[in-house]
């Protein structure tokens, strides 16, 4: 596998394990971008753009984005978090102060602080949407308003795998009037020349390479630091059970959608639709970290610690084993490694991880054609974080 681009001195660790990636853990094609106090220290990629592509398949390029699925929930956060910084959104008041329709079926109570951390209750819903109906705008919002909540909003936390698009993007139009991906565009990315979109502009399409599911590579028992993909019974229990919350969440949206057509591309679905650059992914955490070579930080000092601030763990009603969540970010744990335990960011489903350190000014991303069955923690995503981790 030849691998293209670049890494600082100090990160080879960063390149070795990139390599192992494809020679053991079945990459097909990929990218990793790692900044350090706002400095690109590693920036390379790898494989075919497609993962249908094959050795005769047009190679990945440097600018080659493609579709992070949850990864996406970490770069929505900084909307409604930039919000309330810039004291347009309350995080302790109620959701149906901003969207009256909210206020139903055992949801009044649910804050803006409980939307954010999984904690509004609506993880699933009674009636799945279809995948015209995901993407139309409105009958997600229409759909979760009406649905009544699964347990006491506030009480406990479940992962709210799809829904939390519709959740956060009718809070983000009831507060702003735009749209979240067109927030995002004009305050955050667009400004920085990120390569992150919630939403992909027509001009972008051709970047895009087609993902697709792989089967997951057991790693020889010799090889060291990888983990194991084998999940947990009680976890196979409640994905193998049509009815339990685990699989429900996941499929509010049925039949699942069509990652690589353009109507999916071009949705804003918040939780799952964004499609990036490992260096965008990147340097969207980057940018929250502090002044950096693409423009000035984007969150204060007291924003980077609420991006961090615990609210939620322990038993996750969705994913079954124990979670930590923040305002939109999923918190270092043992089902969620990130660097250390003040890290904030989001994995994505089948690979794809972005995050930023605040004690060690780290900012990671890494985008993958490849989807595993991994949902928290991918081998090849933490093979890449603990190579980091070696080189500080």
């Amino acid at each position: 596998m030849e691998i293209q681009g670049e890494v600082t001195a100090g990160f080879e660790a960063v390149r070795d394990a990139f390599v192992r990636n494809f020679e053991v853990l079945g990459d097909r094609g990929a990218a990793v971008a790692v900044y350090r106090d706002g400095r690109k220290a590693v920036d390379l990629w790898a494989g075919p753009k497609d993962v249908d592509g094959g050795a005769g398949g047009e190679p990945w390029a440097a600018g080659t984005a493609q579709v992070v699925r949850s990864a996406t929930k970490g770069v929505a956060a900084v909307v409604p978090l930039l919000l309330h910084q810039r004291g347009l959104l309350d995080l302790d008041a109620p959701v149906g102060a901003y969207w009256p329709e909210f206020k139903a079926g055992g949801k009044e109570r649910a804050r803006v602080r409980d939307l954010l951390a999984h904690r509004a209750a609506v993880p699933a819903l009674d009636a799945p949407l279809t995948p015209a109906e995901a993407v139309d705008g409105l009958s997600g919002a229409r759909a979760v308003a009406g649905q009544p909540a699964f347990w006491e909003p506030g009480s406990a936390h479940g992962y709210h795998a799809q829904t939390y698009s519709w959740l956060l993007s009718e809070l983000v139009l009831r507060v702003t009037g735009a749209s979240l991906g067109q927030w995002l565009a004009q305050e955050v990315t667009g400004p920085r020349g990120l390569e992150f979109w919630i939403g992909l502009p027509a001009g972008e399409t051709g970047r895009v390479g087609r993902v697709g599911p792989v089967e997951p590579v057991e790693p020889p028992s010799q090889t060291a630091g990888v983990l194991r993909t084998r999940p947990r019974r009680n976890v196979s229990e409640a994905w193998a059970d049509p009815s339990s919350l685990t699989r429900r969440a996941f499929a509010a949206i049925t039949p699942l959608p069509d990652e690589n057509a353009p109507e999916f591309r071009a949705a804003e679905l918040p939780a799952s639709a964004g499609i990036g650059t490992a260096r965008g992914l990147a340097g969207v955490y980057a940018a929250l970290l502090g002044d950096t070579q693409d423009g000035a930080g984007l969150f204060t000092p007291q924003t980077r610690r609420l991006a961090g601030t615990e609210l939620s763990s322990g038993p996750d009603r969705v994913l079954v084993v124990n979670t930590r969540f923040g305002p939109g970010y999923m918190l270092h744990s043992p089902a969620s490694p990130l660097l250390s335990a003040g890290s904030f960011g989001h994995p994505g489903r089948g690979g794809s991880l972005g995050f930023a350190d605040p004690e060690t000014g780290i900012a990671f991303g890494y985008v993958t054609n490849a989807h595993a069955k991994s949902v928290t923690a991918d081998p090849r995503a933490q093979s890449l974080l603990r190579a980091v981790r070696a080189s500080l």
